[in-house]
């Protein structure tokens, strides 16, 4: 998927290379982490390390992760993680569909842009809703908001990402 003829040509989408990339590493780094630190071995500590540290940066609450390998937790909460599932998700329906559907909120113009951003404050609401005490933490509740926002996402950018590839590679080449 990641190439596209062009001119009679072969070339490398790069965006959708680099968002492709991205979402694999959003995938498989936070469960996988865990099991590198517990490795003992140090190249997959230093591997961990720089998984951790990312996490910390974009998860809210990354102390709040799984604990997959004990002592060692996964790199996100599962709010996060449950965005990432909603994004692969989205990634993996434009596979099958190319982007064909009612589904895919770009083709609404400003009207998609409003859905996708009410459907895209799930995780920031319920974030607030915790801090401000209405409910804890809860594996349970916190993911099928994050993967609400992961939908919403996706369903708005992925055909952005890969449906304009030759629009793209007009541009850069």
């Amino acid at each position: 998927m990641a190439r596209v003829a062009f001119n009679g040509e072969l070339r490398v989408s790069w965006v959708s290379l680099i968002a492709d990339f991205m979402l694999v590493g959003m995938v498989f780094g936070p469960p996988v982490a865990p099991f590198l630190a517990a490795s003992g071995v140090s190249l997959l500590d230093g591997i961990a390390d720089i998984i951790y540290f990312m996490g910390n940066h974009v998860c809210p609450q990354p102390d709040m992760g799984l604990d997959l390998a004990p002592p060692f937790i996964m790199a996100v909460c599962m709010r996060c993680y449950g965005t990432v599932t909603g994004l692969l998700i989205t990634r993996l329906l434009y596979g099958v569909t190319g982007g064909k559907g009612f589904y895919w909120l770009s083709q609404y113009g400003m009207s998609g842009v409003a859905l996708a951003s009410v459907l895209m404050m799930a995780y920031p609401l319920e974030l607030a809703a915790q801090v401000f005490g209405l409910w804890s933490f809860n594996n349970y509740i916190v993911t099928p908001f994050g993967l609400i926002t992961g939908l919403a996402w996706g369903l708005f950018m992925m055909p952005f990402l890969h449906r304009y590839r030759d629009k793209i590679n007009n541009f850069m080449n």
